[in-house]
């Protein structure tokens, strides 16, 4: 498919002064550097913008630059997105950010088609950085992006399709402007569709500025707007979790290289529905001397693609079994990123 962009030409001055006069304060918006608005960008993949403040603030206060992160160490670093997911992000925000003090001199690329080259960073993010804190003509196309567009054109083409995405981002960098401008038209695509051509619920369309030239809105029925195939349906799997304790200690162990939550610490746990006495036979099998077994609970967390179904058992054991590592509750807090699907039992620790 192709998009004309004529009626894109002609909200661009709208989008950028309308931005600049109702622009939200955000910290990284307050010193745009390549830098911080990697580190944002990242962060706002998959996450509220209001949950991501406090964590980037902090991120930014420990490792204010990418030589700083290069050098974190890899706990370190999980204990710093403890809480955001998707932690293959914050491995990937490393491994880049060692490229660019191998390759770059310690200086983040300032065009699109050298950032796509690091790892982790992808056609939106790259235009992101470009466009924001370089200046690039280069457009920044996300879910955001594409309902905004779509509705633009009252267009069904469904956005879940690269060839929608790569359409869209054609027909805007046909008329994408450089300079400070570039900025102001990405972020304001952006904030046009978080504040006011929301996902969920009627679109503010009487507070759009781009209102004369929306096609959905002159039709009547943006929420129509835009198409998407139906997701499929979440794996269920059911796992039992154990809050083993010797010693006033608590045993965790790291995940695997590669999949799910790969190189996290977690709680012991296996994938079935153990009964009280099914766990009981696990901690012997195991040589864990249980001393005493209780339930500590239910809970349930979803992910992109599988939902875990969890029950989890606490167990005072007589020794510490050398396979797992053993630590203080203090230390578990403060050292050792522990992925958000455990909270629940997290939360069983005094």
């Amino acid at each position: 498919m192709r998009i004309n962009s004529d009626r894109l030409a002609l909200i661009v001055p709208l989008l950028c002064r309308w931005f600049e006069e109702n622009r939200i304060d955000m910290p990284w918006r307050r010193d745009p550097t390549p830098y911080h608005v990697w580190i944002s960008e990242i962060m706002l993949q998959q996450t509220r913008i209001e949950a991501v403040i406090p964590y980037y603030e902090r991120f930014i206060c420990e490792l204010p630059t990418v030589k700083a992160l290069s050098e974190v160490s890899e706990d370190r670093l999980m204990k710093l997105w403890q809480g955001l997911g998707y932690y293959s992000r914050a491995r990937n925000l490393k491994k880049a950010a060692e490229t660019v003090m191998r390759e770059h001199n310690g200086e983040l690329p300032r065009t699109a088609e050298a950032l796509r080259k690091l790892p982790g960073i992808g056609d939106y993010t790259a235009g992101a950085i470009a466009s924001i804190a370089c200046g690039e003509a280069e457009p920044a196309v996300d879910g955001n992006v594409l309902r905004v567009v779509m509705r633009l054109y009252a267009s069904d083409a469904d956005i879940m399709q690269q060839r929608t995405r790569r359409a869209v981002t054609d027909a805007l960098r046909e008329v994408y402007p450089s300079g400070e401008d570039a900025g102001r038209l990405t972020e304001g695509l952006m904030e046009l569709g978080e504040q006011i051509c929301i996902p969920n619920g009627m679109p503010r369309c009487e507070a759009c500025p781009i209102r004369a030239y929306c096609c959905a809105a002159q039709e009547g029925n943006p929420e129509k707007y835009p198409t998407r195939i139906v997701k499929k349906e979440r794996r269920i799997e059911e796992k039992t979790v154990f809050l083993l304790i010797a010693n006033g200690r608590y045993a965790i162990r790291k995940r695997t290289e590669s999949g799910l939550l790969a190189g996290m610490w977690e709680f012991p746990n296996v994938d079935a529905d153990l009964s009280l006495e099914q766990a009981r036979e696990f901690a012997l099998d195991f040589g864990l001397k249980p001393q005493s077994l209780h339930p500590c609970g239910k809970a349930k967390h979803i992910f992109s693609h599988v939902e875990w179904h969890m029950k989890g058992y606490t167990v005072h054991c007589e020794v510490e079994e050398e396979s797992y590592e053993w630590v203080t509750p203090d230390e578990l807090r403060s050292s050792y990123a522990i992925p958000t699907a455990f909270r629940a039992f997290m939360k069983q620790i005094p």
